[in-house]
């Protein structure tokens, strides 16, 4: 999907784009190079041990995720999945928040269109485009370990359900809070909750957009550790050192062997996860959700 101005579909970034801002440039929003209009989102650091250290780098916007987020996710999967000098993909984040969700403020935040039918196309393009980079980082060969802490909401809680492995501090805070603004749950995270804790618990979830903490996500399996807040990083960090001492190629074969069995089926739900996606956010709810949730008011849906 190419960059979208004006006429027919503007609103989105310049997803053209093959550049990465330099760090610390573009510190306010529309600000920085690389064409893809915005600050750096996400670093990427190669150690020595094979590790290579993601790290979502917005921590005064808690991490909230954006277009532009996920361009640059999309390409730092690109240069790790062909560097054999990274055996395992930890990520982490800044700050006191993993992500809290989306960045309503961001650059291309709002898709547009002639019609409404061209407005719900454009939209459904722009989430299967988010798909295919998200596709990139949860299909890397390497593993990926996520140490998480404080708010992982909404896409936040998505993107580390597509590690490998989740490490949560004691303050974690998890929820799926999409139907309470209007929208549907837009990049699989509640079918990968289904994957893991059955679909009851991911109707349960995405439905009420209940909150739930780090012993409730661990009791569903949804991480794999709980740690104090201060051990986090040390906990993240000697599970991925355990895994890039085991033999490459037989932790990629594992990996891909795992992924066969557990996500069948994950790329046709996807596809009408992004058309669910794309009727909401051209919705009547959804502008009721975000009006109530500014005016701190319950929302008063219609169902239109």
């Amino acid at each position: 999907m190419g960059r979208q101005e004006g006429g027919g579909g503007g609103g989105m970034i310049d997803t053209t784009s093959n550049e990465l801002p330099d760090e610390g440039e573009g510190q306010g929003e529309g600000e920085g190079g690389g064409g893809g209009g915005g600050a750096r989102r996400l670093r990427l650091h190669v150690e020595e041990g094979g590790i290579g250290v993601l790290t979502l780098c917005r921590p005064e916007k808690l991490n909230a995720w954006s277009w532009e987020s996920s361009r640059q996710l999309g390409l730092l999967a690109d240069r790790i999945r062909f560097d054999d000098t990274i055996r395992v993909v930890l990520l982490r984040a800044e700050g006191r928040a993993f992500c809290a969700g989306i960045d309503i403020k961001a650059p291309g935040g709002g898709i547009t269109g002639r019609s409404g039918s061209e407005r719900t196309r454009n939209y459904f393009e722009g989430i299967r485009w988010v798909h295919e980079r998200f596709r990139a980082f949860a299909g890397l060969p390497q593993p990926v370990v996520a140490a998480v802490q404080g708010y992982c909401l909404g896409v936040g809680f998505e993107l580390a359900l597509m590690a490998d492995v989740r490490i949560a501090a004691d303050d974690a805070v998890f929820a799926l809070p999409e139907a309470r603004l209007g929208v549907a749950v837009d990049a699989g995270g509640d079918l990968r909750i289904a994957r893991e804790a059955g679909a009851g618990w991911a109707k349960f979830l995405a439905l009420t957009g209940r909150r739930i903490d780090a012993g409730t996500a661990h009791r569903l399996n949804l991480v794999q550790q709980v740690t104090g807040a201060g051990e986090l990083e040390g906990a993240a960090r000697s599970v991925a050192e355990e895994i890039a001492a085991n033999a490459p190629l037989a932790v990629q074969s594992v990996k891909r062997d795992i992924d066969a069995f557990a996500d069948a089926g994950m790329g046709a739900a996807l596809d009408r996860v992004a058309m669910s996606a794309a009727l909401t956010l051209t919705s009547e709810d959804i502008k009721e959700g975000y009006t109530a949730k500014a005016e701190r008011r319950e929302p008063r849906f219609d169902g239109k």
